[in-house]
Order: structure tokens, then sequence, then C-alpha cells
């Protein structure tokens, strides 16, 4: 056996030490010390509003040079800022973090990077006397409120609203109801306008719809006539019906993280990720109602019109550049549900695109940043700017100097 044989072999076997070393460190945190692998919320932020249960945050410019990407890259951070300023508009029966799941897959982080002074809307933790809630709630006064603050914030009156699923939906109603001119561009990513157009939400438009349409008339029994507070459901059931989106990756994801389990950054992603689907949040019953009346038995946004408890919102009314995402494997909201906006909308600025993934995926998966986030953030660009321009807010100045001063306490040498 020469010398070179030797060396090979025991390099292999300091390598198969290293991963069985990795292997059981990682299993043991993952079984006892799980909270340790999760990477979510990291990205610093300033709470400008705080209600019950909504609270507005915005995201300070990143403090370095570059940021870190999903596919193993990183951005260069952009220090001059849009005029009109980003509101992301998370769905509910999610947590604050969804926009920020990890460092290098957090849309928070990345559209700051890009130029664009973002906020975030945070629905908070919906308990039972939150029950009677309903759209009407969170589309106009709460997204009024932080729509107000985001303006009073910035300086500028022109504003962006993205949303994923349900966020898209309360953006479209919200515009539709105010006829708020100043509303300049509106993203919507999975947001289900039309339920008899395919997927799932169709499927139980259909088979509500029959049973619905008898009650109505041969019964006197009405759901909106119930007290929200027997209707209220538990955060396991939110996290239930975001799983049967894609019941096998529920149960294969298991299998991927025994296989892989000797890889830190993976398990990272993969507790953040299981933490993240395993704490969702109670769904307000009042909206839940809202949603399966108004939206899946008599699907009213498809007709271009809903009532929010006497005001009406209606899509013709929206003239914001308006951009449309749907999941091309989306089980839950199919590419046509989503599309039909355009043609109620009265924006001349509209275009609908396909982005990979499913419901989840098309908004948080690997391919979302490329295919969704930079999409959009080119998109924004060019529909961005303010004829009078302010350089700066005095408010977002503060924000940006707070934000200087609390990573030079941590780091002095930034």
């Amino acid at each position: 056996m020469t010398l070179g044989t030797v060396r090979r072999i025991r390099h292999s076997g300091l390598k198969a030490n290293d991963r069985v070393a990795a292997w059981l460190d990682n299993a043991f945190d993952w079984l006892f010390m799980r909270g340790t692998l999760v990477q979510s919320g990291l990205t610093g932020y300033d709470t400008l509003l705080e209600g019950d249960p909504m609270t507005l945050r915005y995201y300070p410019l990143p403090g370095t040079s570059r940021i870190e990407l999903a596919d193993g890259g990183s951005m260069a951070v952009r220090r001059e800022r849009h005029a009109v300023p980003l509101i992301l508009i998370p769905p509910l029966g999610v947590t604050g973090e969804t926009f920020d799941l990890l460092p290098q897959r957090s849309l928070v982080r990345y559209m700051a990077a890009r130029g664009f002074h973002t906020y975030m809307i945070d629905w908070g933790r919906p308990e039972r006397r939150h029950a009677h809630l309903s759209l009407h709630d969170y589309a106009l006064d709460m997204l009024d409120d932080a729509v107000r603050e985001v303006r009073r914030h910035s300086g500028v009156r022109p504003v962006t609203l993205m949303g994923w699923c349900m966020g898209g939906l309360l953006a479209l109603m919200y515009a539709g109801a105010r006829g708020d001119r100043y509303v300049r561009n509106i993203v919507t990513v999975a947001s289900p306008i039309d339920m008899r157009s395919g997927g799932l939400m169709a499927l139980a438009s259909a088979a509500l719809n029959t049973p619905s349409r008898l009650i109505r008339r041969f019964s006197s029994f009405r759901l909106h006539n119930l007290n929200p507070a027997h209707l209220q459901t538990p955060g396991w059931m939110t996290t239930l019906a975001f799983k049967l989106t894609d019941p096998v990756r529920s149960v294969t994801t298991y299998w991927d993280l025994l296989t892989r389990l000797a890889d830190r950054d993976y398990v990272e992603i993969h507790s953040t990720m299981s933490d993240y689907l395993d704490h969702m949040l109670m769904y307000p019953a009042g909206v839940a109602r809202d949603v399966l009346i108004k939206l899946v038995v008599d699907n009213r946004l498809a007709q271009g019109t809903i009532d929010l408890d006497g005001s009406e919102s209606a899509m013709s009314e929206i003239r914001a550049n308006l951009l449309v995402y749907a999941g091309e494997d989306d089980h839950l909201v199919s590419p046509a549900t989503a599309q039909r906006v355009l043609d109620l909308v009265g924006s001349r600025d509209k275009a609908f695109r396909v982005a990979p993934g499913g419901h989840m995926g098309v908004m948080l998966g690997s391919e979302a940043q490329q295919a969704v986030w930079e999409a959009s953030a080119a998109w924004l660009d060019t529909r961005s700017a303010v004829t009078r321009r302010r350089t700066r807010s005095p408010e977002a100045e503060q924000s940006r100097r707070r934000a200087r001063a609390r990573r030079l306490a941590e780091d002095p040498t930034v």
C-alpha cells in the first residue's frame, strides 16, 4: 500500500468522523434545543404603530454593504432610496416573521436593500376577543391607519401595496373602497379573485354553492347572524390548511432532514420553516365568515364589487399600476383564479405573470427571490418616483439614524 493511498484513507476517515460528529451535534440541537436553529425575525425594525392587534413596522436600510441571497450569492445594498414607499401586506393567520423567515430569504431585507423605504403590516396574534373582526376592519380601518402612518413617516403621499394571498385581496379591497388615487402601485401574489376558475378554492366553492342556495331558499338560517365567537377556530387548523396545499412535501421533508442532518445550514432552514408552519395563528371568525359567504359562495370579487359592512369596494375604482402573480403549481389558487382581477380593475398599466412554486413557494420558496422579488423590484423601479420629491423625510431619517446607532453599539467597527 502506497503512502498516497494511506493518506487518502486517513483523510476519508477524518471526513467521516467530522460528518458523524456534525450529524450528532445537529440531531441533539434539533431534538432538545430547536429554538437555537430557528433563524426567523432577525432583521431590525422600528415599530411605528401599535394597535390591537395590528402593528406597523419600518425596516431601515441594511447596515452592511451587501446582503446574502438564497442562491448563495450576494447583492450590493442601494443607498439611494426610491421616493414611493413600499408597504408589505402578509395574509392573516401567519406570524410577523412571514416576510423575514431567514437572513438570506428575507423579503423585508431584500426590498430595503433594493432601495425601497420598506414598511410591513403585522396583523398580530388574534385571540378569541378578536372574533368579531371582519374584512371591513382589516381592509378599511386597519389598512387605512397603516397607510396614513406610512405617509406621515415617509413624507410622501404615493404608496405601493404588495400583498401575498389574503394580503393582496386586502390591498385591492382598500384601493377599491377608498378610491385612493395616491395608491401608485399594487402587487398581488397568489391572491384569489374568481372562485369558480380552478384549484381547491373552486372545488370548495362548487361544493358549497348548491347547499347554500337551498338553505337560503327554504330556511331562515343565515351564517352572518351567528355570533362569530362560536365560529372561531384554533391556529392548528390554519397550519393544517397550509400543509394540505402540499401534503406529500409535508411528509417527505422529514426524510430530507434525516438524510441531510450533517448539513447545519439545511437543518437551520428546515427548523425555521417547520417552526413557521407549526405556529400558524387563529383566524378571526368574522373574517372567515365574510370570506366563506362573500368570496367562496357568492364569488363577489369576480363580479367586481364586494360589500364591506356598508362600504362598497369596486375593482373598477382601482387606477393603480397593477402586477399580478400566480404560482404555476399552486393547487389552492390557480393562475386563472388570480388573473381574473385584470379584467375588473380600471388600471391602464397592468400585467400578469406565472412564477415557479405552489401557494407558499411562489412567495417564500428558494426561487421566489429571483422570480417574484427581483422581478417586482425591477417593475417598481420605474414606477416609484414622484414629481416633487423630498430628499428625505424627517421621520424616515430619524429611523435611519436610530438603526445606525444600534449597529454602532453592537459593532463599533461599522
